[in-house]
């Protein structure tokens, strides 16, 4: 059963709340990146880790923030192909791009940039059908 308008414009708004947070987290991390930086820069030497395990605490740190990045830059990549699609053509949203069927709603309250309906996920999952 297609997507009503109120169904529509509620994936519409939490598509966009949820491209704000993402926009939000990327741009945290990238002020931590940057504020390491600016002490490198700087020389200030009170940001200056005299231990070892400091240094692989520091640079664990960095790699999860660089990671979290990743994962929210890739988020954000799949929300605004979900926008796109929701408003340029809203008749075909909640469709699986494979099979065709229906994506639940409930489905796409939680994950409201799916591409694939859960069962169709499961099917390949258990088939190792390629990613679509």
């Amino acid at each position: 059963m297609p997507l009503s308008n109120s169904q529509l414009r509620a994936l519409e708004h939490r598509l966009r709340e949820e491209r704000e947070r993402a926009l939000s987290s990327i741009r945290r991390y990238s002020s931590e990146e940057g504020s390491e930086s600016e002490r490198d820069r700087t020389g200030d030497i009170s940001a200056v880790r005299l231990h070892m395990a400091d240094e692989g605490t520091d640079t664990f740190d960095r790699e999860l923030n660089a990671s979290m990045a990743s994962r929210d830059t890739e988020n954000l990549h799949e929300i605004d192909e979900a926008l796109r699609r929701l408003i340029e053509a809203p008749e075909q949203f909640g469709k699986d791009e494979v099979t065709g069927e229906d994506i639940p709603f409930e489905r796409l309250e939680i994950v409201p940039w799916a591409r694939r309906s859960a069962q169709a996920m499961r099917r390949r999952n258990d088939t190792g059908e390629a990613r679509a």
